[in-house]
């Protein structure tokens, strides 16, 4: 989930809510809902999304307005209001039934303006759907702990069930502190007084009280708040922190390996899918930069198909600019670039990349009937769900 992304969806929901106070059910779905869910890693338009999923319930069927899906088992459902419908404890009960009917772990009531995340908690006779928190559309990215919870790659990786943990401990250690505020004070009063003396002990009583307020609230907080949330992107900037890349000093451009779903930037960022071979890579590393090639447009991403095995699309990168090839800075003169690796044409061009931005995929996007036979355009939110090369090319 990238920062930017949702600061930008936050910006233009609420835009589309002043210009539309009452908006109805099916356009605050559409509008609203549906780019929420493509931020947080799920394909409208793929297998992984269902609308109008049934559910059997005694001798009759109801529906959910979508269920998220994971090797074609629903594992969140999403149900949905219209921004003129006011949240109520009856849609809220109704998600959980749903949940508990199928036995989904995770659920997200929404009307485009406030989000409640349910989640169904195990280990009892009868499991229990339990609110994780609620959410304003003004501070979804102070929640962004939260909200993660429901992207693709966190419930995927386990990372969800940590995330629930520890808010449901930190929420379970406020509330005791608050139902046993008595209890604790008092025994906090006798350890102080059994030390200095009962003559303060009304005054240690009070501080005492006051202490297990405090602490119950910061617990509180804390669940709120969770843990620091790190951005996708944030950390990989990190990793190569020079201004400029200097080619031809023996340095691998390529800065690490990136899951698809942490590739920041916004869904519609036009992507640009070059072919090349094996021998190719060896550019890349050296120069932090492709070339030589005639792009004809301002794409934000280098994305590289390599041909042989496995065929796969395998690198991408950030684009800084797009230079014509006799003045780029490279790490071998230009004319040397021939062969396997990139021929060299005065009237090419080369595309350079952001420092620190040359990933190599840990989940490349395997070939199926198409590969590029030269460079081809998809978007950046296309690219990170593609199941195959059929989906961006």
């Amino acid at each position: 989930m990238n920062k930017d992304e949702l600061a930008d969806y936050v910006e233009r929901s609420q835009s589309l809510i002043d210009s539309s106070p009452q908006m109805n059910e099916q356009n605050t779905r559409r509008k609203l809902i549906e780019p929420l869910l493509e931020i947080l890693g799920w394909n409208m338009l793929s297998e992984d999304v269902e609308l109008e999923y049934s559910v059997q319930m005694g001798v009759g069927t109801k529906k959910v307005d979508y269920a998220l899906m994971i090797e074609g088992a629903p594992v969140v459902f999403v149900e949905a209001k219209g921004v003129d419908t006011a949240i109520s404890d009856s849609h809220r009960n109704q998600l959980k039934i749903y949940m508990r009917q199928v036995g989904v772990d995770w659920g997200l009531l929404t009307n485009g303006t406030q989000f409640e995340l349910l989640k169904r908690k195990k280990g009892r006779e009868r499991p229990d759907e339990v609110s994780l928190g609620e959410i304003s559309l003004g501070n979804l990215e102070n929640n962004a702990h939260l909200l993660h919870t429901l992207s693709r790659e966190s419930i995927k990786t386990g990372e969800a069930e940590r995330i629930a943990e520890n808010i449901e401990t930190t929420q379970r250690a406020a509330t005791d502190l608050r139902e046993k505020k008595a209890t604790i004070a008092n025994r906090i009063t006798q350890v102080v007084t059994d030390e200095i003396g009962d003559s303060v002990s009304q005054t240690v009583q009070d501080g005492a009280k006051q202490f297990v307020d405090v602490l119950s609230t910061s617990l509180k907080q804390q669940s709120e708040d969770g843990v620091q949330f790190e951005w996708a992107g944030e950390q990989e900037l990190q990793k190569e922190d020079s201004a400029e890349w200097v080619p031809g000093q023996g340095r691998n451009a390529i800065v690490g390996s990136i899951p698809r779903s942490e590739i920041s930037g916004a869904g519609d960022s036009q992507t640009a899918i070059f072919p090349t071979r094996k021998s190719g890579i060896q550019f890349l590393k050296e120069n932090n930069a492709w070339g030589f090639v005639r792009v004809g447009q301002n794409p934000e991403y280098a994305a590289f198909y390599v041909a042989g095995e496995p065929q796969e699309i395998r690198y991408i990168a950030s684009i800084k600019e797009i230079v014509p090839a006799e003045e780029a800075t490279l790490a071998r003169e230009a004319e040397s670039y021939t062969g396997d690796e990139a021929g060299f044409d005065p009237g090419d061009e080369v595309v350079i990349f952001e420092p620190g931005t040359l990933y190599e995929l840990e989940d490349p996007i395997p070939y199926k009937r198409k590969a590029p036979q030269g460079r081809v355009y998809s978007d950046l939110a296309s690219f990170r769900n593609a199941t195959t090369t059929e989906d961006v090319i």
